[in-house]
């Protein structure tokens, strides 16, 4: 703690020496800003703070007590100050104290003894000031029950004041486990304390010894004196005389001073009046001073003034202290009612609320003003929640001017419940919303986010105080700061553990609340009619994106731990369990349905500008939006302790399921509409859709995790994929097909009159490289597709040559050998690609060519099959096996 004043410093004490207990003026400066900056005060080394009484910042009035020391400093400590120094000392002096029941041969003044228990001057009774241990030894006692003793020692007792003590009854109590040497002991002591005693009494006699001659010879002499008297024959006795003498005295007297006897009268009458006055001042200025102090607020010292007026003053008869004490009791019911309307007015902190009850109950207020409190706070944090909603439904925008004033309170708790749940979800939403440092999006959110934020700030700053009153108030630490029991305390707790069923109530009521204003505000279709007329109006707000969804679940899961936290039974937060699982029930599919649209829109963004890798941005879109869902969901999925799986009830697998096909055909439709719609230049259609198997099973399940692809969606897949395949083969075998026939019989060629070949057409080759520029432009895109794409193209190539050859009447020698050597030619080019059906469409074109007569034409054919494949060694290339994979049949 830091000091921020100078330390204390003592530069007088009046009397600056006495005895023990003898009342002291501390003066100085720096002695503390009140009774509560005032931790420590020492006189000659004992602690006087118990009898200080702090007057102002340079006074303090104290009793010394029974110090160790002859003399010694004073030290005054404070909280603002820290120990302070002394300039001057006091001396303490011994005497023998003379008790009330001790013999004394000179008069001795009641004292007025101090009672250090209670902190006020009370008469103690004489039996009190005998020892506690009269047999000097420590006591231990056994475990010997008392109504056990009762039944040995009938009619006696094991008190050593009482006048039937039993010295058995005493030992069996209190030193039943006493050793024989230790009781050797006592019984030396015992002796020694009787020794004393009657040297005491032989002291008492040797010390008044003169004082009882005295009173002898006096005695003597009168009774001398009586006796010559009455021997003298005179008239009358000497008695007689003294007498009339004195009765004479006496008048004479009474003439002379009537007057001032009178006014001697009325002066001693004024005397003890004033007397009176000041030795009860106390009371007879209590209830100004009880006034002031409940203007200042000082209500301990009002409550402590009270207490010690009632054990003084309660019981007087004396008129006019009962007048006195009435008015007093007038003040104490009016700081009754003015400290219960501070308990019941809201807002309020748990600290005041704990220090109005405590007043109350020292000051026996009737009823039971804990539970009061408990009702009134229960009632204020539920009109704070429909307060919110009602501010939210007429329109009224932004967090902080919605709960402006009502929140502005001093929460006493360890950190703020509030403060983490902000801090969290700040975190939260650094990545999906704003920035941690940035509290603007509050005000970008949608109403229904702001109200759920706002809904939640009020519960997790109210109910944590809420939840410590109750407590409190069953541990009874709510009436007692020292933990000590009393019947009042005990009696404060018994009523609180009845009330436990009433005040579980209270928290169902609130959790209620809370959890039916937030289905009202986000899920209207799960409250009924009669209670959406309370929670509900919201029938005009949008529907929230996952993301806002995700946001209001995060912020409900902070909630519940701030709840749990509390140690609240968690059947009492069931309720926020099932909203928080609805909640993620809702977000999945208002997630997954947005997905969907946004799918279905790739359609309009695509641009067909092709990538390094021969793909347009199209499938990167849809990985983009699937990918960003995943992430998105992860929070809502993942189950937090306490939390049920979504996926547990079939209801919500069955409709994940049918959404996350919803997304694959809305993908799908988009890559059919793509790749089928008229466009005015034909060779602008990519293959934009297939850069993967779609046939692959494998492929929805590396898209959705944990995802089992339905036969519905795979049949979808594989339709779209044989659909784009089978019009992507039509669109480039068409070509190349078409121009086989034109390009054999141009420039009039005939089969049957043609001249010695001398190599490979032109035709050949042109159709050769078609298929090399598809192989190029399928390869660019999926090297996996190549063998797919160009086996079908090459079977459509060979049944086109095979219907070619069966279509010619006759060859010629010539005609025969020229046909053989292209039909084996572009056979040993696409090896690597034949299926059995061009396989049998080459057989069928070799069938319906002669056979080679002689070896000449077989050599011929030979050489120039070795020619073509050199010079087209660079074009051939890509149909090397290393640069495919097999062909799949």
């Amino acid at each position: 703690m830091s000091r921020t004043r100078q330390p204390p410093l003592v530069t007088g004490i009046s009397p600056n020496e006495g005895y023990p207990w003898t009342k002291v003026t501390i003066r100085g400066e720096n002695l503390g800003t009140g009774s509560m900056d005032l931790i420590g005060l020492t006189i000659c080394g004992h602690n006087c703070l118990l009898t200080a009484e702090w007057i102002s910042a340079s006074k303090i009035v104290c009793r010394v007590g029974p110090a160790k020391d002859d003399k010694g400093d004073i030290i005054v400590t404070t909280k603002s100050g820290g120990k302070g120094t002394s300039t001057v000392s006091f001396k303490l002096m011994k005497q023998e104290k003379i008790g009330i029941l001790e013999q004394s041969a000179v008069w001795v003044e009641e004292m007025n003894y101090y009672d250090m228990r209670t902190d006020r001057n009370k008469g103690i009774s004489p039996l009190s000031l005998r020892p506690a241990n009269p047999l000097g030894i420590d006591i231990d006692k056994g475990r010997i029950l008392q109504k056990d003793l009762e039944g040995l020692f009938q009619g006696m007792s094991g008190d050593f004041t009482s006048e039937k003590f039993s010295a058995t009854w005493y030992l069996i109590e209190n030193h039943s486990a006493t050793s024989f040497d230790q009781l050797k002991v006592a019984a030396n002591y015992l002796r020694k304390q009787a020794n004393k005693k009657n040297e005491g009494s032989l002291a008492y006699v040797k010390g008044g010894l003169s004082t009882f001659f005295e009173a002898q010879d006096a005695l003597s002499a009168i009774h001398q004196k009586l006796e010559v008297d009455g021997t003298e024959k005179v008239e009358g006795s000497m008695t007689q005389r003294l007498e009339n003498v004195l009765n004479r005295a006496s008048n004479t007297a009474d003439t002379l001073f009537q007057e001032v006897l009178g006014r001697k009268d009325k002066a001693d009458s004024t005397r003890n009046a004033l007397n009176v006055l000041q030795r009860f001042k106390f009371l007879f200025n209590l209830p100004l001073n009880i006034e002031r102090n409940i203007q200042k607020g000082d209500y301990d010292v009002v409550i402590n003034d009270y207490e010690k007026a009632k054990s003084l003053f309660g019981k007087t008869e004396v008129r006019v202290f009962q007048k006195v004490y009435a008015e007093v009791e007038t003040r104490i019911d009016s700081l009754r009612v003015r400290l219960m309307n501070k308990l019941l007015e809201m807002p309020s902190t748990l600290h005041d609320q704990k220090r109005y009850i405590r007043y109350l109950s020292d000051l026996h207020a009737s009823g039971d003003p804990a539970w009061q409190c408990i009702m009134a706070q229960h009632k204020w944090i539920l009109q704070l929640m429909q307060n919110c909603r009602e501010k939210y439904i007429k329109g009224q925008k932004g967090s902080t001017m919605l709960l402006g004033p009502m929140l502005d309170l001093d929460s006493d708790v360890r950190p703020s419940p509030i403060s983490r749940l902000t801090q969290a979800s700040s975190v939260k939403r650094a990545s999906s919303f704003q920035s941690s440092r940035d509290d603007s999006w509050r005000f970008k959110a949608p109403q229904p986010v702001t109200f759920v934020d706002n809904l939640t700030e009020i519960v997790i700053s109210q109910l944590p105080n809420f939840w410590k009153l109750w407590i409190s108030y069953v541990n009874g630490s709510l009436f007692s700061e020292t933990g000590e029991k009393s019947g009042s305390v005990e009696k404060f707790k018994k009523n609180a553990r009845s009330r436990q069923n009433d005040f579980k109530k209270m928290i169902q009521e609130i959790i209620n609340s809370l959890v039916k204003l937030i289905r009202g505000a986000l899920l209207p279709s799960s409250l009924a009619e009669v209670e959406l007329r309370q929670y509900g109006g919201w029938e005009s707000k949008m529907e929230l994106s996952g993301q806002w969804l995700t946001h209001i679940i995060h912020t409900m899961r902070l909630n519940y731990e701030s709840l749990t936290a509390l140690e609240i039974p968690n059947d009492l937060l069931q309720a926020i369990q099932e909203l928080i699982l609805d909640l993620r029930v809702h977000c999945l599919i208002i997630t997954l349905q947005q997905t969907t649209d946004d799918v279905k829109r790739l359609a309009e963004k695509e641009d067909w500008i092709v990538d390094n890798e021969g793909t347009t941005s199209l499938p990167a879109q849809f990985e983009h939006h699937v990918v960003q869902t995943l992430q998105s969901l992860k929070e809502t999925i993942d189950c937090k302790p306490g939390e049920t799986n979504i996926f547990q009830h079939e209801k919500n697998q069955q409709h994940v399921y049918e959404l996350s096909i919803n997304i694959m055909k809305a993908f799908i439709d988009s890559l059919e509409y793509l790749s089928t719609k008229v466009d005015g230049d034909s060779d602008s259609m990519h293959l934009s859709g297939l850069s993967v198997d779609m046939s692959s099973p494998d492929l929805l399940a590396s898209i959705l995790e944990n995802f089992s692809p339905t036969p519905i969606s795979i049949d979808t897949v594989k339709n779209l994929d044989q659909h784009l395949f089978e019009t992507y083969i039509e669109l480039k075998a068409d070509p190349i097909v078409g121009s086989l026939e034109p390009g054999i019989y141009a420039g009039y060629f005939d089969w049957k009159d043609c001249l010695v070949p001398t190599g490979v057409r032109t035709y050949l080759k042109e159709a050769l490289v078609n298929i090399i520029a598809v192989h190029a432009e399928v390869f660019t895109i999926s090297k996996e597709l190549v063998p797919r794409v160009l086996s079908r193209i090459i079977e459509a190539v060979t049944e086109e040559m095979s219907r070619l050859m069966q279509c010619v009447s006759s060859f010629s020698r010539n005609g025969a050998l020229q046909a053989r050597l292209e039909i084996c030619a572009l056979k040993d080019a696409v090896a690597s690609f034949l299926t059995p059906e061009s396989n049998y469409s080459f057989k069928q074109a070799l069938e319906a060519l002669p056979q080679l007569s002689n070896g000449a034409d077989k050599k011929l054919l030979e050489e120039l099959l070795n020619k073509f494949k050199s010079s087209m060694h660079l074009q051939l290339t890509c149909f090397r096996p290393s640069t495919r994979s097999m062909v799949k049949t």
